[in-house]
Parts: structure tokens; C-alpha cells; sequence
């Protein structure tokens, strides 16, 4: 039997906030999606399989001490994260050193040191191992789909978990589409040889949810990393999660009969 972590007061929340189309059929989706094994789950990376924010924030904050700007705390980096390092590097430069100039210089520095720096104190979060190696035994193919650039993906995967056969591993590269852009999905899936109904994404952000939803297949939260994921009213813009677990062994409950 599977669990759905959908609290009494949340679900009361839904129904009263949503249009009864729209309840229908996420009930129907829900009711569906127990009575199916997953094939292949596809995990975003940092926030969701590592906590990779104080070795960010230490590669932030030397792009921006080399430019007299000031620094940030692991709170303040941990917002900024997601949309991969380009982004990030927009988001740290103060207002009026936002051009594509100085975002490419500071990002070439956060890159050097990041990439020479990437597991000081980066780790796994609670659980993680015995999830992917007990999905891996129960036949579950597992991939990995980041807005980290390639190498930094690649090698992170390699740092902590060079026994799990991922099918694929895929980071931000050169003339990518980033998340929430369902390219990343479509791929994992053609090399996995997997329908959409197959997969699941697993993922700590709303954009891990977009890319679940625009990709057309099932996402689910886990609220051990970096944001808030709850279960509440739609927006239509499919960053709602439908499904929230708060622990590996919950997610391991969920993904298997």
C-alpha cells in the first residue's frame, strides 16, 4: 500500500479552493497513480539528492568579494538557487552590475572556484543512498536532470554515487534549454526508453514541478530542500505539487507497490 502525505486540513483546503473540474480530476490522477510501478524517476540534484548550498554560497561569495560586492549568507544564496549558475550570478550582482559583461566575468570566477571547491561540504541528505540503491534493486531506472552545468553535475554524481547505474545525468549546457523546459525530460526519457506515463520527477522547487507538468509527466515535492512545498490552490501554471514527501523512506513508499 502506498502512502500520499495529503493531510485532512490540506485536502479540505484544495477541494473548497478549486473548481470542481479540476478536483475531479486530480482525485481520478491520484487514485490512478498508486496502482502503477514507476519505471524511471528523474531527480533534480542540488536541494533534492544534495545539499550543495554552503559550498555555493562560498563560490558565490568570492565572485563577489573579488569585485568589492557584498557577500551573502547560506540563507540568502539558498533563494537566489535553481536557475542555474548564470542566473545566480544575475541575481548576487548589486542593481547597475547587472550587464552581460560584468554577469559573464563574475560567473567565469564563481565557475573556477566552484568547480575546485564543489564537495567541501556539499552531502547527501538524510536517506538518499538507501533510496536510490533500494529503487535501483526494485528495477527502477534513475536519472538525474539539473540546471548545474555538465561537468559540475557529472562530477558531483561521480563524488557520491558512482555505484548507482543513472541511464542518464543530465546538467545545463551550451544552447540547452534549462528547467522548467520539458527538453531535459523528453531526453532522459528517449534514453531510458519510457513512456510518460512511466515517469515520475522528483524535485524540491517549483520549477522542478513546471518541468514535470510541461514535460507531461508526474512530478512529486520533497520538502527537505531548499523551498517550501505544500500542497494548495492552483494557479494554473503547473508549479503546484500534487504530491509532497517529506522523507527518502516516504518517497521509496510512493514510487513502490
Amino acid at each position: 500500500m502506498r502512502i500520499f502525505l495529503i493531510t485532512f486540513e490540506n485536502f479540505i483546503y484544495f477541494c473548497t479552493s478549486q473548481s470542481e473540474t479540476y478536483v475531479k480530476k486530480f482525485v481520478i490522477n491520484i487514485l490512478k497513480f498508486p496502482l502503477m510501478k514507476s519505471k524511471l524517476a528523474i531527480f533534480d540534484l542540488d536541494g533534492t539528492l544534495l545539499d550543495t548550498i554552503d559550498d555555493l554560497k562560498e563560490a558565490v561569495n568570492h565572485a563577489m568579494s573579488l569585485r568589492g560586492f557584498p557577500t551573502f549568507t547560506r540563507d540568502e544564496v539558498m533563494a537566489m538557487v535553481g536557475h542555474g549558475a548564470r542566473n545566480l550570478m544575475r541575481k548576487a550582482l548589486p542593481v547597475g552590475h547587472k550587464d552581460d559583461d560584468m554577469v559573464d566575468a563574475a560567473y567565469n570566477d564563481f565557475r573556477a572556484y566552484y568547480i575546485t571547491h564543489i564537495d567541501t561540504y556539499t552531502k547527501p541528505f538524510a536517506g538518499i543512498h538507501d533510496l536510490l540503491t533500494k529503487l535501483h534493486q526494485e528495477g527502477v531506472m534513475l536519472a538525474v536532470a539539473s540546471n548545474k552545468f555538465q561537468e559540475g553535475t557529472e562530477h558531483l554524481i561521480k563524488e557520491f554515487f558512482s555505484e548507482i547505474p543513472f541511464v542518464a545525468v543530465l546538467g545545463g549546457r551550451p544552447d540547452f534549454p534549462l528547467k522548467p523546459d520539458p527538453e531535459i525530460v523528453g531526453e532522459v526519457l528517449r534514453k531510458a526508453g519510457v513512456e510518460k506515463t512511466d515517469a515520475v520527477m522528483v524535485g524540491d522547487s517549483d520549477t522542478d514541478m513546471e518541468t514535470a507538468a510541461n514535460g507531461g509527466i508526474m512530478g512529486i515535492a520533497v520538502n527537505w530542500g531548499y523551498r517550501d512545498m505544500k500542497i494548495g490552490p492552483s494557479t494554473g501554471s503547473g508549479t503546484e505539487p500534487q504530491i509532497v514527501v517529506e522523507t527518502a523512506e516516504e518517497l521509496h513508499q510512493l514510487l513502490l507497490p
